[in-house]
C-alpha cells in the first residue's frame, strides 16, 4: 500500500473515531415517556430536545398498530393547558409520525395532551414530561 493510501485510511479511520465520541458526548437523551394504547393504536412520544426544557419543544408522536405497521388515518392534536386551544400536527408522509410545537414549563404545562381522532371517535391521552 502507497503512502498516500495510508494516510487516506487513517483520516477516515480517525474522523470514524472522532464521529462516535462526539455521539456518545452528545448529551441527546430519551426522555422516559411510556408508551399509551388507544383502540388498537400503540402511541408514543418524543420531544426535541429530549428531555424536554421550558419552553417551545416540538413534540413527535408516533402510532403504530399490528405488527409494528404505521397508523396514519388520524387526526392528531397537542396542547399542555385545559385552557389552550387543541393545535393540530403536521402528518409526517405515511409512517404513522405526527409533528407539532408545544410550550412547556414546570407545573401546569409539564403533561402533554394528545388528542387523537378516527372517524367519529375521539379521545385524549395524557403524557407526563420530565425535565
Amino acid at each position: 500500500m502507497s503512502r498516500n493510501n495510508l494516510r487516506a485510511a487513517g483520516a477516515k479511520c480517525g474522523a470514524l473515531i472522532l464521529l462516535g465520541a462526539l455521539s456518545a458526548c452528545s448529551g441527546n437523551q430519551v426522555a422516559d415517556i411510556p408508551p399509551q394504547k388507544w383502540q388498537d393504536v400503540e402511541v408514543r412520544v418524543e420531544s426535541r430536545p429530549s428531555p424536554p426544557r421550558t419552553g417551545m419543544n416540538e413534540f413527535l408522536v408516533m402510532t403504530t398498530g399490528e405488527r409494528g405497521r404505521p397508523v396514519y388515518d388520524l387526526i392528531v392534536s397537542l396542547r399542555t393547558d385545559d385552557h389552550d386551544e387543541w393545535k393540530q400536527a403536521i402528518q409526517d408522509g405515511q409512517v404513522g409520525v405526527y409533528r407539532r410545537a408545544a410550550e412547556v414549563a414546570p407545573g401546569i404545562r409539564s403533561t402533554l395532551q394528545v388528542q387523537i381522532r378516527r372517524n367519529d371517535v375521539e379521545s385524549t391521552l395524557r403524557f407526563p414530561l420530565n425535565f
